[in-house]
């Protein structure tokens, strides 16, 4: 038995579209935060747990930092807040740029505050040559001391290796505070309905993705030679104009979206999916405290968790 064993909390910020969630899937070896190129994807805290025979790192993945502009965003900006309180290290997700703006002096402006060790982790490097990352590294070195700068695409698994060891590092020795079988602690429903949501934002035009939100109604297994899950979801709008959108011409675009959906359920499931979608309107549910708590957002249990 290894009584080395290091393990601890690893919280991944950053400007939306960095790469975060992404990143953290390709960490732990499977699909559980959903993505796109569209800010806001990731709404929630989502906590992930990796363990081989160096120990266990349970991976934060939080929503992109950015200016709050209704009560879900507020929402979102304190679930990432509290994602640094009590974790062991913090991975700061940028892009290959020399160019900083204002979003990410900001963000390092209150890192530098923490004493917390943040690591610097340059992703997206297969998008640019490389003699052009040593200026990058340069230019985020002069706005923050790092305790570590790693390279990184997490789109092809480039550096991600020495990430993980480097994350090691930064833990405490002590041991695994989850079961070594255990992914995440995210429910299997809750996986299923950002699934839906990842679906919808992949298809629908720029205006309409940041207003939805899924509800998994139903999730049940049919036993038998066959089993299958029967699963009724429903897509949440704020416009009579977005539900027709979603729905599409004849439903085409609803039944693209439960067909793409559906086959990702089926992966995480292990099982065939019979998959049954909705749409209904809810005018500026993101500025209800009530809705946002109903479709799984809930402050209180992000802060106590």
């Amino acid at each position: 038995m290894n009584t080395d064993l290091r393990s601890g909390f690893a919280a991944i910020i950053g400007r939306p579209n960095v790469g975060k969630s992404t990143l953290m899937n390709h960490l732990i070896g499977q699909k559980i935060a959903i993505t796109s190129n569209k800010p806001q994807t990731t709404r929630t805290r989502i906590r992930c747990v990796y363990t081989d025979e160096r120990g266990q790192v349970i991976f934060l993945d939080t929503p992109g930092v950015q200016k709050a502009r209704n009560k879900l965003g507020e929402y979102m900006e304190n679930v990432t807040r509290n994602s640094l309180s009590g974790v062991d290290v913090i991975l700061y997700l940028v892009e290959p740029e020399t160019y900083i703006g204002e979003g990410d002096k900001s963000i390092m402006a209150s890192l530098g505050r923490l004493d917390t060790p943040v690591i610097l982790v340059i992703n997206k490097v297969d998008s640019i040559p490389h003699d052009k990352i040593l200026p990058v590294i340069d230019a985020y070195r002069n706005c923050l001391s790092f305790a570590e700068i790693v390279p990184v695409s997490a789109l092809r698994g480039q550096g991600c290796d020495d990430l993980m060891e480097t994350i090691f590092k930064y833990l405490p020795e002590g041991p695994m505070f989850y079961d070594p079988d255990t992914v995440t602690d995210q429910p299997e429903r809750a996986i299923c309905a950002e699934l839906i949501r990842e679906k919808a934002l992949h298809a629908l035009s720029e205006e309409v993705p940041h207003g939805i939100a899924v509800v998994i109604d139903q999730m049940k297994l049919r036993k038998g030679r066959s089993p299958i899950y029967d699963i009724d979801a429903t897509i949440i709008c704020e416009r009579d104009s977005h539900k027709g959108i979603i729905i599409g011409k004849g439903g085409a675009m609803i039944r693209k979206i439960g067909t793409n959906a559906r086959y990702e359920m089926e992966n995480l499931l292990g099982e065939k999916v019979n998959l049954k979608l909705w749409v209904k309107v809810k005018k500026d549910w993101r500025n209800s405290d009530s809705l946002i708590k109903n479709y799984g957002y809930d402050r209180q249990t992000e802060e106590d968790t």
